[in-house]
């Protein structure tokens, strides 16, 4: 008679044998974003919105910089004749111009920073929808980001094809 040890120790090597023939049957994708972002539609047009942004702040910055830089080259002409106190009036109304473009700067800084970040954060949530979408019909067990990934085969890369889909639902 077989002991109750042999036939547990036999019910689970079929057990443990069966997980890796059940798991060769999962499909499994790799998404590169960063790819998405620079070739569907809506990265091409969310990138185009960021850099039209961008140049508005920089030319502000630039007219102010151009400004600072015209005041001292007059305070430098009209120096020699002018008061000291008149010299130190346009002195301090320099350095105020100068903290204010740094404050002025700072604070794009920080609006570029965020309207980037929700340009890209819708992207990503349309992404995510359309990927989820994507894994339940083609029966996918696994997505994943490419940036995850230390190595994956071309044949698992499902980029070409997310942005496909994506490009035809913004076009609708």
């Amino acid at each position: 008679m077989i002991s109750m040890k042999t036939t547990l120790v036999a019910a689970m090597m079929c057990l443990l044998m069966a997980f890796p023939v059940y798991a060769a049957d999962g499909k499994i994708g790799v998404v590169d974003f960063q790819k998405v972002l620079a070739l569907s539609s809506a990265g091409k047009a969310a990138k185009e919105q960021i850099t039209k942004e961008g140049k508005k702040m920089e030319d502000e910055l630039k007219v102010k910089g151009d400004e600072i830089e015209e005041l001292k080259k007059k305070l430098e002409k009209e120096a020699p004749v002018m008061s000291k106190e008149a010299r130190d009036e346009k002195e301090r109304d320099i350095r105020i111009k100068i903290v204010d473009a740094q404050a002025l700067q700072k604070k794009y800084s920080g609006d570029f920073k965020n309207f980037e970040g929700k340009l890209i954060k819708e992207i990503q949530k349309d992404v995510f929808d359309i990927v989820e979408d994507l894994g339940k019909k083609d029966g996918y067990q696994l997505i994943i980001e490419k940036t995850a990934v230390m190595y994956a085969p071309e044949s698992v890369d499902i980029t070409d094809k997310l942005i496909q889909t994506y490009n035809s639902k913004k076009s609708k």
